[in-house]
């Protein structure tokens, strides 16, 4: 029998937020396999574990106080500057090395990433990871069939090696411009490839976008009360949806509140809830609030609704999605998209969903590459930037009268790229054999 292990990559991320995780997990489900966290056993030495530990602190400490009015900003400065991404335009030469790109060779030098690098070498398998260091510290080792899935629409340099012009990172990006951007690095572009984020597949179901499509022409009828957006495509509907649920109309839509891995931006829903208790409580608006693994950020939920009277609500218009792991949150999550109607998050890499026919009220972005992620999904009109919180209830509802929703959604499916899932899993396969370096 052939070794299986030669022909399935390692699927590796790092729990940093959920972006590199939510991007792994479909790639890892459809190869039959699992996601190893590079800082975690059996990937990580005891000291490397120690000082990932302190990396992801920080981090998710530093996004979290950067969203305090006032007193935050010093930290979203700070935030600013380790995520800052250059001007692309004029085109010019970007490849000379940040103190970043230097920060990671110097722990490369220290056997970072060395429990990855002799797994990779014992079992002569591909490396498929969603984060730059793996894929970094792999090439660094001479090792070829290494895959780096970016999750930003636009990326640091930090996501290129000391040597770009010398790598053998075969890098699977999901915007032009990502590739543009690694181009400017000086990565070779024989090396990059356009594919599209790697979407779940239990929400596209497949190439032929079956899942995709039938949740989008329900989607639609509920985000249309007036019809005012149906009248105006109604050839173009017709042709990529066939007829709509009639079934939907009447029905309330779903408002999916999700804020990031690292808990930033829990407190707008103190801000909006009391304007929506009228719509909620006479079925004209249902609102989902997705806490993810975090405890307290599902105890600050109930301590708003609380406020704002509408604990009663729980269950009867209002739902809270609280996990205890990300597998479970993420299973859950996504049964949750397939029936929400607008996303309301910070434009992480949930901006690529917009994809799936689900139109994007875009927060407050934190960090540069987020900053990236909404204009991108603005320009695709997928993505709306939220107005004022406190007063969500009366532009959110005028959106709704208006179309204006429905139409994100429809832009969304027609100009995202939908087919990453897919598009990786063929570039992967069709690897040639590796060839292990000593």
């Amino acid at each position: 029998m052939p070794d299986r292990t030669k022909e399935t990559p390692l699927v590796v991320a790092v729990e940093m937020g959920y972006g590199h995780l939510r991007a792994a997990t479909p790639l890892a489900d459809a190869l039959g396999t699992e996601v190893l966290k590079v800082d975690e056993p059996p990937l990580v030495a005891a000291g490397e574990e120690r000082l990932w530990a302190r990396v992801r602190r920080g981090y998710e400490a530093i996004s979290r106080l950067s969203q305090i009015p006032v007193v935050g900003r010093p930290l979203g400065w700070v935030l600013d500057s380790l995520t800052d991404i250059p001007r692309l335009y004029p085109l010019r030469d970007l490849s000379a090395p940040t103190h970043g790109v230097r920060a990671l060779e110097r722990l490369a030098r220290k056997r970072l990433g060395e429990g990855l690098v002799a797994r990779l070498r014992e079992t002569g398998a591909p490396l498929l990871t969603t984060f730059y260091s793996p894929a970094i510290v792999a090439d660094r080792a001479g090792l070829d069939r290494v895959f780096c899935v970016v999750t930003d629409s636009d990326i640091n340099r930090i996501w290129a090696p000391l040597e770009p012009s010398r790598t053998r990172i075969r890098y699977l990006v999901p915007t032009r411009r990502a590739a543009r951007r690694l181009q400017a690095y000086g990565v070779p572009p024989e090396r990059i490839t356009f594919t599209g984020f790697p979407l779940p597949d239990a929400l596209v179901g497949g190439p032929g976008l079956p899942t995709l499509k039938r949740n989008l022409a329900a989607r639609l009828v509920r985000l249309d009360p007036s019809g005012e957006f149906r009248r105006s495509v109604p050839e173009e509907l017709a042709h990529f949806l066939g007829a709509l649920p009639r079934e939907e109309e009447g029905r309330p839509a779903l408002l999916t509140f999700a804020v990031g891995g690292a808990g930033a931006q829990a407190g707008m829903a103190e801000a909006f809830l009391p304007g929506f208790r009228g719509a909620v409580e006479a079925g004209r608006l249902r609102i989902a609030l997705v806490a993810g693994v975090r405890p307290e950020v599902e105890a600050r939920f109930r301590e708003a609704l609380h406020r704002a009277g509408m604990e009663a609500l729980v269950g009867a218009g209002v739902e809270i999605l609280a996990a205890r792991g990300f597998p479970d949150y993420y299973a859950r999550f996504n049964a949750l998209l397939a029936r929400t109607d607008v996303l309301w998050t910070k434009p992480s890499e949930l901006t690529f969903y917009g994809a799936l026919g689900i139109p994007l009220v875009l927060a407050p972005p934190v960090g540069v590459h987020e900053r990236y992620n909404r204009r991108w999904a603005r320009e695709g009109g997928a993505g709306l930037k939220q107005r004022e919180a406190r007063f969500a209830s009366e532009w959110l509802a005028d959106w709704l009268a208006d179309g204006l929703l429905a139409g994100a959604a429809w832009a969304g499916y027609m100009h995202l790229p939908k087919f990453g899932l897919y598009r990786i899993l063929e570039a992967v396969a069709q690897a040639p054999e590796a060839r292990v370096a000593p």
